[in-house]
């Protein structure tokens, strides 16, 4: 059995390879240079283009810029009216951000369970939770595959809730034919550099609600309006404006709209080979998962996968070894691996909050076995290959005889 890296052996590559990269070309360069040599470094039309390319890829009437992923969450929480005391209910497998925007707004995180072949949130977990309190519900779109978003707009019907769908992975997936962005009251997208398209950081909301789509404008740019409509009285002039409401700075410059408007030409190119990348990883895993030694990722028959993530589940009941010597073994063969996530609740702000370990057993029990490998459209052939055999090497070396 070849030696591994990490006992001194030979690695499988010469250089680390991420988990993930952007895709950069000289296309989105030029017009980062265009709009720094334009009037509108900021609050311009490249916001507004950007904004149309994102609404018109999600099936969204409208859609509103921010600074990054986590403002825009923040964003959506205010619109959905979420104050002191009021429950939303989201999935641990997360970012920080999903609920910490529930926090910043004086509402309640209340983390439901996952599906345990999906990962994504258990709709009868959630179901269970909903409790008088509950204002709305934040399912994740974990790795790019997305929730079945149909099931969730009526469960939110049912109890009247808002319906927040946190896709920062899954930019251009659709499920049961429609796309991501079309069926909740809002959803956020997220454009870091991992991500499906990037403007370096950002975030984006779209809707189909004026209402909503109107505060989430207000709220982008410290509350303050011009429209009469909003105002308290008569306007003094062409000059005149009010803060209206207690908002934040959370806009978006148009350098950075910039690259994601020429970013969002490609995406489709991106998501393609995307698949691609997981579906060779899908046939490559296939013996190892049927020897035990991991799971491959699970996509619902009716969606189609953004694919941010590719993450394996170790069958370590058949390793002799546990999740970190593997990780690092990895590493050591030069695969920029990473775990997607740590639930939540297990952080120590959280645990000062009074949340503790065990409320969502399922989500806990997978994270314990998640491996993330490297995916990105940028990856060539030989990348591929690359992880592909040095997961076989290490994960093959680990098997109990």
């Amino acid at each position: 059995m070849e030696k591994l890296a990490i006992h001194g052996g030979k690695p499988v590559r010469n250089s680390l390879l991420s988990y993930g990269s952007q895709w950069v070309i000289e296309e989105d360069i030029a017009a980062v240079v265009e709009t720094m040599r334009s009037p509108f470094l900021t609050q311009g039309p490249q916001i507004t283009e950007f904004e149309r390319k994102v609404a018109a890829k999600s099936g969204a009437k409208y859609a509103v810029a921010f600074c990054n992923g986590t403002a825009a969450l923040h964003g959506a929480m205010f619109a959905a009216g979420i104050g002191e005391g009021d429950e939303v209910i989201t999935s641990p497998l997360t970012f920080a951000a999903t609920s910490n925007s529930v926090l910043y707004q004086g509402g309640i995180p209340v983390f439901a369970d996952i599906d345990p072949h999906t990962y994504l949130l258990d709709m009868e977990a959630a179901r269970n939770v909903i409790t008088p309190h509950t204002k709305a519900i934040v399912p994740v779109d974990f790795s790019g595959q997305p929730v079945n978003m149909q099931a969730f707009r009526a469960l939110a019907d049912e109890h009247g809730l808002v319906y927040i769908q946190d896709a920062a992975h899954s930019l251009g997936a659709s499920y049961d034919g429609k796309p991501v962005g079309s069926i909740a009251d809002m959803t956020m997208f997220s454009f870091h550099p991992v991500k499906p398209v990037t403007t370096a950081e950002g975030g984006v909301i779209v809707t189909n609600n004026e209402e909503y789509y109107e505060k989430l404008l207000r709220f982008r740019s410290h509350g303050i309006t011009k429209d009469n409509r909003w105002m308290e009285g008569k306007s003094e002039g062409p000059w005149y404006y009010q803060m209206i409401e207690l908002g934040y700075n959370y806009r978006l410059t148009d350098i950075q709209a910039a690259l994601g408007v020429t970013q969002m030409e490609r995406l489709m190119e991106f998501l393609s080979r995307r698949n691609e990348i997981a579906r060779q990883y899908d046939e490559a895993f296939a013996g190892l998962e049927r020897d035990g030694l991991l799971r491959r990722p699970v996509v619902d028959v009716k969606a189609v996968s953004g694919w941010h993530l590719y993450v394996i589940s170790l069958g370590l009941e058949n390793l002799k070894t546990g999740r970190r010597e593997v990780f690092e073994a990895l590493q050591a063969e030069n695969l920029g691996v990473n775990v997607h996530y740590i639930p939540v609740y297990w952080h120590p702000y959280y645990k000062k909050l009074g949340y503790e370990r065990g409320i969502c057993p399922r989500a806990e029990q997978a994270y314990e076995t998640f491996v993330t490998i490297p995916l990105f459209p940028r990856m060539s052939d030989e990348d591929v290959q690359d992880v592909i055999a040095a997961v076989e090497k290490v994960v093959t070396f680990f098997a109990k005889a």
